[in-house]
């Protein structure tokens, strides 16, 4: 007599391994009305992201400076326990009062930044002129 051996059987499910990245990229997108924080590996896969309202902000107070400290602070505490992040390259982009905190929140988890760029969007060839006016 066979056996079912698909009953039998048990899945083995193996641990996910722990990913070391020593050097990583920091992605700083700051607006007036919010800061999100993104650690990425060397190629640009997400590993940790926070924002100020992921911190708890709302409203005007999202867009502060301390708000994206804050913000930082968590990303660099998740990016120094869990992937051992010793070093970044920071990437800025926007015009928000977070672009300086945020990068300065990393020296208080004593992850040095190797380089700092940033990568704000400048526009070429303007907006569609409006239409020509009858008379």
């Amino acid at each position: 007599m066979a056996e079912d051996i698909t009953s039998s059987q048990k899945t083995v499910s193996r641990k996910k391994q722990r990913r070391s990245v020593p050097a990583g990229q920091l992605h700083v997108q700051a607006t007036f009305n919010n800061t999100i924080v993104t650690f990425t590996d060397k190629k640009g896969n997400v590993l940790t992201t926070s924002s100020a309202g992921a911190a708890g902000f709302r409203g005007s107070k999202k867009g502060t400076a301390y708000a994206s400290q804050i913000a930082a602070e968590k990303v660099a505490e998740i990016a120094k326990s869990q992937f051992g992040a010793a070093s970044v390259d920071v990437f800025v982009k926007g015009v928000g009062l977070g672009r300086d905190a945020a990068i300065r929140a990393m020296g208080a988890y004593n992850i040095t930044v190797d380089s700092i760029q940033d990568v704000t969007g400048i526009p070429h060839g303007g907006v569609r002129p409006r239409k020509a006016r009858r008379a």
